[in-house]
């Protein structure tokens, strides 16, 4: 299972925000949904071996499971409402029980590192980041469960830099050009589905 952290510093908390105003009025919410959408769909289909944990302002965690994940449309607006509907049943979320607002959506009381807490067991922790070792040089049968861990427009602040390090931290970086987070995903996905370009 490939696992994909999206930390949103300026992520709503509520569900009050315009789904016409993602960009401005909804703390980059456009830019990691392109993410989530670039994490789970293919042509005609999505990827039911990936997870996707959504952190919103280190309070909430937006979960989402390819295996039962129903109703992404590869768009920012309609992947931006789901979130939205995830957000109005905030309140069903109680201690360690999520809320579970739709099929493969669910919703947690917990912030980044309450979500890394719970995940960590799956797989090696990376950060995808321009001044990471390169990814060839780590190869693919090594990453192959690895949770991936991604900022929005602003940098990882310096308790999350501390809490990815505390985890055993691995910066990786996917190419000499800076990527933004959708197309770094994707170049993430094409270099393990060719066993690190190896199979096509």
């Amino acid at each position: 299972m490939r696992q994909f952290v999206l930390i949103g510093h300026d992520v709503p908390t509520t569900p009050e925000f315009s789904l016409d105003d993602l960009a401005g009025g909804a703390g980059r919410l456009d830019a990691l949904c392109r993410s989530i959408t670039a994490a789970f769909v293919t042509s005609h289909g999505i990827r039911e071996d990936v997870r996707v944990h959504l952190i919103a302002r280190d309070e909430y965690t937006i979960t989402f499971d390819g295996r039962e994940l129903q109703r992404l449309n590869p768009d920012e607006r309609s992947t931006a409402a789901l979130v939205r509907k995830a957000l109005e049943h905030r309140e069903d979320a109680i201690g360690a029980l999520p809320a579970e607002p739709s099929p493969g959506i669910e919703l947690y009381r917990r912030g980044f590192e309450g979500t890394l807490e719970a995940i960590a067991d799956d797989g090696p922790i990376v950060q995808l980041h321009e001044d990471g070792d390169a990814v060839v040089d780590v190869g693919a049968e090594a990453l192959a469960d690895s949770i991936f861990v991604l900022s929005d427009h602003r940098d990882v602040t310096d308790a999350e830099a501390a809490l990815l390090e505390g985890f055993g931290d691995q910066r990786l970086r996917l190419g000499p050009e800076l990527l933004h987070a959708d197309q770094a995903i994707t170049v993430a996905h094409h270099y393990l589905d060719t066993d690190g370009y190896e199979r096509f």
